[in-house]
């Protein structure tokens, strides 16, 4: 069995406290096999143990950044694909949200490695961090109209932009944006970011005609992410 990538949002300051499931979570990880990567040694030890979390493991940090990604990745993807955790966190905010743990997490998700993360409150910063795909620059789309001839218009528009697109729609209309999607633009991977911090939490990649089959009659909220165009 696959290990997970788990993306641990921290304080943007140095005061504030580790949010609580993220904290509990992270204490029940100390107990088991998982591995615990950080941006920079000095800050992410110091916020470590201002969080409360065992000084023993501080010796176990895997080091990722901009720097080190390619060896880390590689090193990260073995564990991962040896059954165990991985437990990803930034300096501050939210890891692979504009930041080098975007390469993890996209190769992940070609892995077929399951990717979630801590409580987040921003649905939308989540579902770019969660989809792996490169986000230095992308387009928030929100909700396209309902009606006709300006749904297809929005449509039409969406399928041209070569940024990677964030779009937000009813839970009841999810079948239907992803076949109105395979008509506008058949060749763009998606990634599907439904119930996120639910207990039905999926996060998935694939075409629309995939993502389709795969989620038929799920009615749940959800953030779709389209890939940048080459």
């Amino acid at each position: 069995m696959k290990g997970k990538l788990i993306l641990v949002p921290t304080p943007i300051d140095e005061e504030n406290p580790l949010e609580s499931v993220a904290q509990e979570r992270l204490l029940k990880a100390c107990a088991g096999n998982a591995i615990f990567a950080i941006e920079d040694l000095k800050p992410g030890r110091r916020r470590w143990l201002r969080y409360g979390l065992p000084r023993e493991k501080i010796e176990e940090f895997v080091l990722y950044n901009e720097h080190t990604a390619q060896e880390a990745s590689e090193h990260l993807l073995k564990m991962l694909l040896s059954g165990r955790d991985v437990y990803l966190m930034s300096d501050a905010g939210l890891p692979a949200f504009c930041d080098p743990g975007q390469q993890l997490v996209d190769q992940a998700h070609q892995h077929g490695i399951q990717v979630t993360a801590t409580p987040f409150a921003n649905s939308i910063a989540l579902a770019m961090a969660l989809c792996g795909y490169s986000h230095d620059r992308f387009v928030f789309e929100g909700f396209i109209p309902v009606k006709e001839p300006k749904r297809q218009e929005a449509l039409k528009q969406i399928a041209l932009e070569k940024r990677p697109l964030v779009i937000m729609e009813t839970p009841y209309r999810l079948s239907k944006l992803l076949q109105e999607l395979e008509v506008v633009m058949p060749g763009r991977e998606l990634c599907l970011a439904v119930a996120l911090g639910m207990p039905e939490e999926r996060v998935e990649r694939g075409s629309a005609t995939t993502l389709r089959q795969r989620f038929e009659g799920i009615k749940l909220p959800f953030v779709l992410v389209v890939s940048p165009k080459n």
